[in-house]
């Protein structure tokens, strides 16, 4: 599976084909990410092969289905958990993100992962995710700014109406070197 673009959020619901002897087998539903709906049934039964005895030629999707967000206008904390294979063992971890949307934060993990660890979309598995509170963050860059009186500083703007002139932006050319600086 490749990380290409914005991971989507899908859940899958499969089960095993139903036979004479098991007419109505249980259904098993996961929530998965990938970045078309293809590559989340593709994962689906990675996993399910994995954790109960299932492959595709066996079963069946019953549902696929991409979960949309519904608030998507907040900036949130994210917190998740993941297990990646490096060239040396397995190992767990947990990230924080903020994002506007989990999926963004997902695409941030997968972005991260192959910048600093080297590490393939296909040897990472998401444990778990959750929304993050104020009092939960434990990384200091995300905590920085959910404190209450954050501040944005506008370091080096460039006035836009110097002195009743016609707009620096506006010109092409110009011979005034522009002020950044305002006290």
């Amino acid at each position: 599976m490749t990380a290409a673009g914005i991971m989507r959020q899908y859940q899958v619901v499969g089960r095993k084909a139903a036979t004479d002897e098991n007419p109505n087998p249980e259904a098993y539903r996961m929530v998965i990410f990938a970045p078309n709906p293809v590559a989340a049934k593709s994962k689906f039964w990675y996993f399910m092969r994995q954790f109960r005895k299932m492959k595709k030629t066996t079963g069946e999707i019953l549902d696929c289905v991409e979960l949309i967000e519904k608030n998507s206008r907040t900036v949130k904390n994210y917190g998740i958990w993941l297990r990646y294979d490096s060239r040396s063992g397995t190992h767990n971890m947990y990230r924080e993100y903020r994002d506007l949307k989990l999926t963004g934060a997902v695409s941030q993990l997968y972005n991260e992962m192959a910048g600093r660890h080297r590490c393939r979309p296909r040897s990472i598995q998401i444990i778990r995710t959750a929304t993050l509170g104020a009092s939960e963050l434990n990384r200091p860059n995300g905590a920085q700014f959910a404190k209450s009186k954050v501040k944005f500083p506008l370091p080096h703007r460039v006035d836009s109406a110097k002195r009743g002139q016609k707009a620096l932006s506006d010109r092409t050319f110009s011979t005034v070197r522009p002020t950044t600086y305002f006290g």
